[in-house]
């Protein structure tokens, strides 16, 4: 097959050259010589005809020989159509390989990672500034989008992606809340996006997630204040999620239905997009009485069960900070 199609190359230059001192072997050295690309490149190849996928390979540097391109594509047409997509041309790639990759080759997947704890509003700055998407950019529900990596063609649109990544979080919240533990006091799935998403935004250390849910949900139970600082920040920021500064007094005291200092229960919705880690955290949260949550200078937390223990990791926190703020 190989020099039936490098004999039919060679037949069409005869008869465009004219002349019978052009053989097959140097045809033959024509098509499969290295080319001029120094790197890999991924090229957007078009719609059209083999003279315009000439002319944008030559452009991009993949071929030098535009007019060669075109014989070897007219001589090796029975191998297959020449494909319209973002293609990864290897270097060096002769143009046998280069047809390979036309004819058989998979467009470039580019990939989008969507961290946990975004707001909906860092998501679709996120997916705004995706330079390979197209379209709009539609700002979601706060919540909805499951974060993860996202692969995708070049041109895929914004909107479409954004309802693969919200379909994802659908399908993921509904199979975690139909596999979660027995008597949690939440209502809905959506209590278990909303709590979730504060698990989500307290703690970023994975052995973590499963004890402040199981604070979160014995305060539930007893009818306390959740008193949630990343809750207050999202009410005080308009739903930016992140203050560019400590919270203040004036924070805690301010009068949002996100104040979880000021109001009992589950804030009205969730605070940012939480990941499948601190779904499954409050679905199956950690066996124990804790009430209580404070940082422990270490980029954890210290935990306990009364009033009176954390004070005291309270005031240990604290003698913690006081050198860094003499």
């Amino acid at each position: 097959m190989r020099r039936r199609i490098i004999v039919v190359l060679a037949g069409v230059l005869l008869a465009l050259a004219g002349s019978g001192v052009l053989g097959w072997r140097l045809v033959q050295a024509r098509y499969q010589r290295p080319g001029p690309l120094p790197a890999e490149q991924a090229v957007m190849v078009p719609h059209g005809t083999p003279a315009q996928v000439a002319e944008a390979l030559l452009k991009s540097g993949v071929i030098d020989d535009a007019l060669a391109f075109r014989l070897a594509t007219l001589a090796t047409r029975g191998a297959g159509t020449l494909h319209a997509a973002e293609l990864a041309f290897p270097a060096h790639a002769s143009l046998r390989s280069v047809l390979s990759v036309l004819r058989t080759g998979h467009p470039v997947q580019h990939r989008i990672t969507i961290p946990e704890g975004l707001t909906a509003a860092q998501i679709a700055l996120l997916l705004d500034r995706a330079p390979a998407l197209a379209g709009e950019t539609p700002v979601p529900e706060e919540g909805t989008v499951l974060p993860e990596t996202y692969a995708f063609e070049r041109g895929t649109t914004r909107a479409a992606l954004m309802e693969r990544a919200e379909a994802a979080m659908a399908h993921a919240l509904a199979q975690v809340w139909e596999q979660r533990e027995d008597n949690l006091p939440l209502a809905n799935p959506q209590d278990m996006l909303t709590l979730a998403s504060m698990v989500e935004r307290e703690t970023a250390r994975p052995e973590e997630r499963p004890l402040v849910a199981a604070v979160f949900l014995n305060r539930l139970r007893r009818g306390m204040k959740l008193q949630s600082d990343p809750t207050v920040a999202y009410g005080v920021s308009g739903g930016a999620g992140t203050l560019e500064r400590p919270l203040t007094r004036t924070d805690l005291d301010w009068p949002t239905p996100y104040n979880t200092y000021r109001v009992i229960g589950l804030p009205p919705g969730p605070i940012a997009s939480p990941g499948l880690a601190s779904l499954q955290a409050v679905a199956h949260p950690a066996h124990t009485e804790d009430l209580y949550f404070v940082a422990d200078g270490g980029g954890g937390h210290a935990f306990a069960r009364t009033l009176d223990e954390h004070n005291r990791n309270v005031a240990h926190w604290r003698a913690q900070l006081e050198p860094m703020v003499r």
